[in-house]
């Protein structure tokens, strides 16, 4: 019996379930709520189209950083591309 999870654990879970990181149990957790819940298809769907289009953008040689650009707004950009918890390199 598969129990029904929240739209606040979908949103937790997707990137593990896009990542194939689920069990079987949790995959039909997952696809039981996917059926039943358009807002978290919607979701779903637009975090997919973020994932390629920023697959495309970083596949793009890297151009280097003009002059102009702020110290502070390269450093968040950077903070921002870590993991939450982590510090720092």
């Amino acid at each position: 019996m598969t129990r029904d999870i929240t739209c606040r654990e979908f949103i937790e879970f997707i990137w593990r379930y896009l990542s194939g990181e689920v069990s079987d149990e949790e995959r039909l957790e997952f696809e039981f709520h996917l059926a039943q819940c358009a807002s978290c298809v919607a979701y779903m769907k637009t975090y997919q189209e973020t994932i390629a289009l920023s697959k495309m953008a970083m596949a793009e040689e890297a151009d280097e950083v003009p002059e102009e650009v702020p110290d502070e707004l390269v450093a968040a950009v950077l903070a921002s591309r870590r993991p939450p918890g982590s510090s720092p390199g």
